[in-house]
């Protein structure tokens, strides 16, 4: 991988992980639900079908805490 490519996404995860600082715990785990959906979908089916899965789950774990 080219030096500027891992450059740009480093810059690309940094900039994510800031705008997640004024999310509630809840939001978090909808947004962090989704992109390991996205990842798993991506990796096993070839398509991103996942993310809406993951993104539910995520929303959906540890409900009962909020």
């Amino acid at each position: 991988m080219k030096r500027t490519t891992k450059l740009m996404i480093c810059t690309f995860l940094a900039a994510n992980l800031a705008a997640c600082a004024g999310m509630s715990e809840r939001d978090r785990d909808t947004v962090v639900g989704a992109g390991v959906g996205t990842a798993i979908g991506a990796g096993v089916t070839g398509d991103v079908g996942g993310a809406a899965v993951g993104g539910v789950i995520g929303n959906q774990v540890g409900r009962d805490r909020y």
